[in-house]
């Protein structure tokens, strides 16, 4: 599933200014990795981490998923799992992010010309 501004929309915060939604983005994949890294890490071994790490730190992100596949066989499904998690608990929250964001926009003094 692609983490964008459509994905966005299905969360209810189409309504976000474009950069908002652009921060919202970034954050959902950090904590997306955050989460799917931690539950991963419980199945590993000190030895198979450290290998892992070696290709994320090379920004070898093609190396790193057949590393996965390899060795995490589930890790798909714990992104699938982890991510509708995440969904379900910004979908809650949407109605308190929108407002936020419109009382934000209100207290923001206006631009000069």
């Amino acid at each position: 599933m692609k983490i964008d501004n459509d994905f966005i929309a299905e969360l209810g915060l189409a309504a976000l200014p474009e950069a908002e939604k652009q921060a919202l983005i970034a954050q959902i994949v950090e904590t997306l990795e955050m989460r799917v890294g931690t539950v991963l890490a419980s199945g590993l071994t000190e030895a198979q981490l450290t290998e892992f790490e070696g290709f994320m730190n090379r920004n070898d992100q093609e190396g790193a998923l057949k590393w996965l596949e390899a060795n995490a066989p589930n890790y798909k499904e714990v992104v699938k799992g982890e991510l509708e998690r995440l969904k379900g608990e910004i979908k809650a929250s949407a109605p308190q992010i929108l407002s936020a964001s419109q009382q934000a926009a209100n207290d923001t003094p206006p631009q000069a010309a």
